[in-house]
């Protein structure tokens, strides 16, 4: 049924993150979804971390680009070629083309989930199938996804944040937006920029994120200052500043609540039997985005209902896809 001496693999492909999971091996490879391009051949110089360390830093003639947006592919050619890089050292040496399972946004089009399927094949797949996110997400946690109880999970990733209840093995209400770790960060940027006079860049922003950024301006109170490098808008030239954690929060605080609106929604979708199931069972969150400071306090205040994270939630979604492995004779009758 397999290849022989192959292991099928689960690929949960970010915008921000590639997490890749091998059958009976686990998770094998965590590498940001980064490709740096020579412009002028076309040849790619460096895939994941030594990639993404060339952002904002490259000659004129490489280009350090991310050919994921939004959770959907943007840069075809290029995805391919990340694939195959991933799917190649998940391998190892072993010979023989593997069954792959990636994980779409569940609010993809057949069209963008074609794409996926292709590229997948293209990069030396034996076949390939996709997953939706959120239910990826939901087995990832442990949530008892095939039992006839409601459960509800937010996956906050990169380029989407996903959210759907869950019960018997389907999904039952979802939304998916484009509002995620990356509008965090541009939002960040562009506030430093109309308060502070400052353009910093994507990774400091991202770092910014991660070291006090908050979802309740109330509790950034408790965080301590921040020191930034950018270039002055004013006088042109590198400038430090001190940036207070409250105003990071209220940067942010736009994003958070088109999250909180987008989750109101698919509650509101559900029927009485799964919103009851929900409250008692609590809504489960994962994906980076799920690791920001007082965001399950900020979604449990704002829906009454009680918020926990994941316990891997960086994991959670391709730990999902690669169980979902083990049911794929499923998938090749689909």
């Amino acid at each position: 049924m397999f290849g022989i001496g192959t292991k099928n693999i689960g690929i949960d492909l970010g915008t921000a993150n590639t997490i890749v999971y091998a059958e009976g091996k686990g998770i094998v490879l965590r590498e940001p979804s980064v490709v740096a391009k020579n412009t002028k051949t076309g040849e790619i110089v460096s895939v994941g971390s030594e990639a993404r360390d060339m952002i904002g830093r490259t000659p004129a003639s490489i280009v350090a680009i991310r050919p994921m947006k939004d959770g959907v592919i943007a840069d075809y050619d290029t995805t391919v070629a990340m694939m195959k890089y991933y799917i190649d050292k998940a391998l190892g040496h072993k010979t023989g083309k593997p069954y792959v399972m990636v994980c779409v946004p569940s609010g993809v089009t057949e069209v963008e989930k074609r794409a996926v399927i292709d590229a997948t094949r293209v990069a030396g797949a034996r076949d390939a199938y996709v997953i939706e996110e959120p239910f990826a997400a939901a087995i990832g946690a442990g949530l008892p996804v095939m039992d006839p109880t409601g459960s509800m999970v937010v996956d906050i990733g990169g380029g989407t944040t996903d959210v759907a209840t869950i019960s018997l093995g389907g999904i039952v209400s979802s939304r998916s937006i484009r509002m995620a770790g990356d509008k965090i960060d541009d939002a960040i940027v562009y506030y430093v920029r109309q308060h502070n006079n400052l353009l910093i860049g994507e990774r400091t922003a991202e770092q910014l994120k991660m070291d006090v950024a908050s979802a309740s301006v109330e509790a950034a109170k408790e965080l301590d200052n921040q020191t930034i490098r950018g270039r002055d808008l004013v006088s042109g030239l590198p400038k430090t500043i001190e940036i207070e954690a409250v105003d990071v929060a209220k940067a942010i605080q736009e994003v958070i609540q088109e999250i909180i609106s987008a989750i109101k929604e698919t509650l509101e979708e559900t029927s009485p039997e799964i919103a009851a199931d929900v409250i008692d069972h609590g809504i489960v969150l994962t994906g980076g985005g799920a690791q920001l400071r007082h965001l399950p306090e900020v979604i449990s205040d704002a829906t009454k209902v009680p918020v926990f994270i994941a316990s891997e939630p960086l994991d959670c979604v391709a730990i999902g896809t690669g169980e979902s492995l083990k049911s794929i004779d499923v998938m090749k009758k689909k």
